[in-house]
């Protein structure tokens, strides 16, 4: 018989290695699908956001991505070797670096259209249980993001 204490620390038990086990088979899905537009997945994600948002500022992409400058700044660069973003210093501020897509990254979205829809099947979900999963998830990440502020010491 196991205490309640031993369950607690059983690896099935844990929701954030249920996350990471999702993360790694979402990797694994996308990858094939992704293989074929010439991106890797945390590329992917960039492109979603320039193709919604038009033109971004390295910050704001970091910030809609959750991704750090050191991260962001080597796929920015590929994304740039590629031909399919630009980035340029912003004539309003030298500081900021603005991202934007050329013409052959917004020719991309249409080969990309279909990559949520081949996803979306791979699941085994409907579209309306996706969308509550991904609701449920942004309010565990909008938790635990406040419980991280909460508890980061101030200087």
């Amino acid at each position: 018989m196991t205490t309640a204490s031993e369950e607690l620390l059983r690896l099935d038990n844990q929701v954030c290695f249920a996350l990471h086990a999702t993360s790694r088979a979402f990797d694994a899905t996308y990858r094939p699908l992704l293989r074929d537009l010439g991106l890797t997945y945390p590329q992917y994600l960039a492109m979603l956001a320039l193709w919604e948002h038009g033109t971004l500022t390295v910050k704001e992409l970091g910030l809609a991505l959750r991704l750090d400058s050191g991260t962001l700044s080597p796929l920015l660069k590929r994304l740039e070797a590629a031909g399919l973003v630009r980035r340029e210093r912003s004539p309003q501020d030298e500081r900021s670096v603005v991202v934007t897509l050329t013409a052959q990254g917004e020719a991309l979205r249409e080969k990309a259209v279909n990559v949520p829809r081949r996803i979306l099947a791979s699941t085994g979900l409907s579209e309306r249980e996706l969308i509550e999963l991904r609701r449920s998830l942004e309010r565990v990440t909008a938790a635990l993001d406040a419980a991280t502020t909460e508890a980061t010491p101030r200087p």
